[in-house]
């Protein structure tokens, strides 16, 4: 056996041997000593937007230190470049082009609603959709989701609660008052049940919303401490419109307003994310417990992209399947377990799934139906084979985008032919080079076909009868 191959594993004895921990030793024997895992998820991040990602204004220290005393992925994507369809990803370890959700709003069936004036249609996860939460709970760990799920739809009955998890703290679509004003709500879940946050009554600014969360979060760890948790810390920052009452870090700076509080939510989430840290030092936890970060896509197109560098040289942006909508921020970190080390290989969200379910001994609970792989490991500083495989997104009828090795294909107009791009010398997709090797080209349309499962609320016109 390689030198610290499964060093979450847990406890290998003669009883325990090849056999998962859960099944064959008493947990009144033997203490459960598997590390609680943390994901937490900035919503419209850009991949430049963190100093450790090569930002030179906004300030983010407490990020950068997970950065710097863990693993960071340099070639890590989301689930699909924006919120629904990126979460389905995350939260079911399959990509786009088989996920229930594929676009924020769907084409049929789903549940009629509206998004300001305008009347459209969503879909929500089902019932049979196996979870990261569904697998976790199932292992034995205590569940939480706080503040944006952004996968029920219309649905009141689709909420994390009735999706596996156990906790859930902060706001759905289904309930559009649950996070009104934004950043600032009013109203907001605890569970089941909807409760004031009295100190924003009447349309005062005084209770952010990421303090909220992270208050909500540190909660449920000080509850959880003696039994293993998973905590899915979705923030809201830096997501528009940009209120954030606090600016003092870029007041003097000679940005508009705009700019400044855009960095202002990063750095405020930055703070908290420290905040939360430190809860965990003082309670003895954090050598036990593994923090990924991420961002459900990239920046948006409100977003001071050009004076704060957001996307620093990638092309497109949120809602694109170009570098800029779809590459993150992927940050791993676990002190004395997690490998410190930049890696350039290629991953993404449907990968997060099999890996906590990894971490957890929880391999046995997965859906047979997914799209990623172990980075297990790839975090304990071993080899591992990521960049041969077919990565696929699509927004249906829409856009496609393929991954695989040095080549990306990549179409973000409708009906329009695939371009082609050698990313690793090109990773601002400035060179087309599907004219060139139309054979490339071929062989990944061929594989992105196969990539995708009809879908009945998003039906391409020959798939309809």
């Amino acid at each position: 056996m390689k030198k610290r191959t499964f060093f979450w594993s847990g406890i290998y004895t003669m009883g325990c041997l090849s056999i998962p921990f859960l099944q064959s030793c008493s947990p009144k024997d033997t203490q459960d000593n598997r590390p609680n895992i943390i994901f937490i998820l900035a919503d419209d991040l850009g991949y430049c937007d963190l100093a450790c990602y090569g930002n030179q204004y906004i300030q983010t220290p407490n990020i950068d230190q997970l950065a710097a005393t863990g693993t960071s992925f340099t070639q890590a994507y989301a689930g699909s470049g924006i919120s629904s369809p990126s979460r389905c990803s995350l939260m079911t370890g399959r990509n786009s082009g088989n996920t229930t959700i594929r676009d924020n709003f769907c084409v049929e069936g789903g549940i009629e609603g509206f998004k300001g004036k305008n009347k459209i249609r969503r879909m929500h996860l089902l019932p049979n959709d196996t979870t990261l939460a569904t697998v976790l709970s199932a292992a034995g760990y205590r569940t939480c989701l706080v503040n944006k799920w952004h996968l029920d739809g219309f649905n009141p009955e689709a909420t994390p609660l009735n999706r596996g998890f156990h906790e859930f703290y902060g706001w759905l679509i289904s309930t559009a008052h649950s996070n009104d004003p934004y950043y600032y709500p009013y109203w907001r879940f605890n569970n089941d049940k909807l409760e004031n946050i009295k100190e924003n009554e009447g349309d005062k600014r005084i209770k952010h919303n990421t303090d909220i969360s992270t208050d909500d979060a540190i909660k449920f760890i000080q509850r959880n401490k003696e039994n293993p948790f998973f905590l899915y810390l979705a923030y809201d920052a830096p997501h528009e419109p940009y209120n954030m009452e606090e600016t003092a870090w870029y007041d003097e700076e000679e940005w508009d307003m705009n700019t400044k509080r855009y960095a202002s939510l990063v750095t405020h989430m930055d703070q908290a994310i420290g905040r939360l840290v430190a809860e965990l030092d003082r309670l003895g936890l954090r050598e036990n417990t593994v923090i990924i970060f991420a961002s459900d896509n990239g920046a948006a197109k409100q977003a001071p992209l050009d004076v704060l560098g957001c996307k620093g040289t990638l092309k497109g942006m949120k809602g694109t399947l170009y570098e800029g909508g779809i590459r993150v921020p992927f940050i791993v970190n676990q002190p004395g377990k997690v490998a410190v080390q930049k890696l350039d290989n290629i991953v993404y969200f449907p990968d997060v799934m099999p890996t906590l379910a990894a971490i957890a001994q929880a391999t046995d609970k997965l859906p047979t139906r997914r799209n990623g792989i172990n980075l297990l490991p790839l975090l304990q500083g071993e080899s591992l084979e990521t960049d041969n495989r077919m990565l696929y997104w699509e927004f249906p009828g829409k856009q496609r985008a393929a991954r695989k090795g040095d080549w990306k294909a990549v179409t973000v107009k409708k009906d329009a032919p695939l371009e082609l791009y050698n990313i690793k010398e090109d990773m601002t997709e400035s060179v087309n080079l599907a004219d060139k090797y139309p054979e490339i080209v071929k062989e990944l349309e061929d594989e992105m076909n196969g990539m995708r499962i009809p879908s009945p609320n998003w039906p391409l016109p020959e798939e309809q009868k």
